[in-house]
């Protein structure tokens, strides 16, 4: 049986007239005829009760004409969900993120893609780059959105790359060999210190100041690129016989970080989006070039196409542009 023997019937069945119903179905009437009695033999059931004059549907039909039609609604509703899926507008859609691609440009992104396509299922997980890369790879994650991390100055950022910058390749350590990935966001790092503190006073602090004062940073094996680039060039910062940077405490969360700031335990540098977020007590300024390049980029597996995907990136990287 095929799904045009289904169709057959419900024309005759709707038409009650084998005539009209060939000339509806664009047949012969002989042949259709044919096909509705070899349907009737294969399930053993008369569908029709048919005399010289008239076509009739027989209890066995009856019944057969509600399943036959919700079975071809089902197959319809299939290949609208299969387009709408093809095109990117329904389906599910798995994305990791960090926390500073939120902040600074995921939160809107996904809000503007969620109106515009509610028919993509969002699953988000938060994760550091690295697990995102891993779970890329896996094919547990659609899209990832990452900090690529290059050892380099603010001032030659601005100088440097546009929207397509980084793509592919190894950032800082970081293995991007068989990934895709499109830069979304620039964001510049910024000083959060407690009110009253003497670098309040400035509206921007020289790179060597924040060298010299007890520093809360993330823990090296979280970021290891990073960790090494930051603490290298608030080093160079310093001048010949000043020290080494002091690292006060090592703290992984943001909002965990910005409450050490606050009780005093020293100064810790942050994403401007910062400023979204900042807790009472917390002053930010900003810092003179010299801090290590972060961008945010989505990455994604190169060759595996996937419109849901490539909607939301454009709308995460349409800012930038």
């Amino acid at each position: 049986m095929e799904l045009r023997h289904l169709r057959y019937f419900i024309a005759v069945a709707e038409e009650l007239h084998f005539g009209r119903a060939a000339a509806r179905l664009h047949l012969a009437q002989p042949p259709l005829s044919q096909q509705i009695r070899a349907l009737e033999e294969e399930l053993g059931a008369r569908l029709f009760a048919r005399t010289s004059r008239s076509v009739a549907l027989t209890p066995a039909g009856q019944a057969y004409l509600e399943e036959a039609r919700a079975v071809l609604a089902r197959v319809d509703e299939a290949g609208r969900l299969a387009r709408r899926i093809h095109l990117g507008e329904a389906g599910e859609l798995c994305v990791g993120y960090m926390n500073p691609v939120m902040d600074a440009v995921l939160c809107r992104a996904l809000a503007a893609y969620s109106q515009a396509r509610p028919e993509v299922a969002l699953r988000l997980r938060e994760l550091p780059t690295a697990q995102q890369l891993l779970e890329l790879r896996a094919g547990r994650l659609d899209v990832a959105f990452i900090r690529l991390v290059q050892e380099g100055t603010a001032a030659g950022d601005a100088a440097g790359e546009g929207a397509q910058g980084w793509l592919g390749g190894q950032a800082a350590g970081q293995d991007l060999r068989g990934l895709a990935t499109r830069l979304v966001a620039r964001e510049a790092y910024v000083l959060a210190l407690p009110e009253g503190h003497h670098l309040a006073a400035r509206s921007v602090v020289p790179l060597r100041a924040v060298a010299a004062e007890p520093l809360i940073l993330f823990p090296r094996q979280g970021m290891p690129a990073l960790h090494d680039a930051m603490l290298a060039a608030l080093r160079a910062a310093l001048g010949p016989g000043e020290g080494e940077p002091r690292v006060a405490q090592e703290v992984s969360g943001k909002h965990a970080s910005l409450a050490l700031v606050a009780a005093g335990f020293g100064l810790c540098l942050v994403p401007a989006s910062a400023r979204d977020w900042l807790r009472r007590g917390v002053m930010l300024r900003e810092v003179e070039p010299g801090l290590p390049v972060v961008r945010m980029a989505a990455a994604w597996r190169q060759g595996v196409e996937n419109p849901a995907r490539e909607a939301l990136v454009e709308l995460a990287a349409r800012e930038l542009a």
